[in-house]
């Protein structure tokens, strides 16, 4: 399959606006720590992804996705559709319900301790994530 086709049937599948697709590195990210624990990660967990830049693995098929979140200490895997609340495990083992939109090729997730907006932006996809009055941005390039 050449790569035009391949695109052409990836935007027929997808919501307009919208590919997430693909892996990505973050290489930035701005109020981690305060983040963090704003919305109750244990101190272990705060410590250690301060030291860490994850790979993000994002597969869209339409307005189902996976989204798995790679670093050396651990792999977390979520999937979620569009417009459905899903119930989300953190990397400490809480339970998060969660409803995903898309809203103007973004893709918001929505929380009872946070919001979160991921939009492409050219090369990159940063996501910006407010907790209380705590904004955390991650910015990722597609690898």
């Amino acid at each position: 399959m050449t790569t035009r086709t391949t695109n052409i049937l990836r935007q027929a599948t997808q919501p307009e606006g919208m590919d997430f697709n693909g892996t990505w590195q973050v290489y930035s990210e701005e109020n981690l720590e305060e983040f963090l624990k704003a919305v109750g990660a244990p101190q272990m967990i705060v410590k250690m992804r301060k030291e860490i830049k994850p790979m993000i693995v994002i597969k869209q098929n339409g307005k189902d996705f996976t989204y798995t979140m790679k670093t050396p200490a651990f792999t977390k895997v979520h999937s979620f559709t569009i417009g459905k609340e899903t119930e989300m495990t953190t990397v400490d083992g809480r339970k998060l319900k969660c409803t995903f939109r898309e809203e103007d090729g973004k893709l918001i997730a929505e929380t009872d301790k946070f919001t979160s907006v991921r939009e492409i932006q050219g090369d990159n996809m940063v996501e910006t994530v407010a907790a209380g009055s705590v904004t955390f941005i991650s910015r990722s390039k597609r690898v």
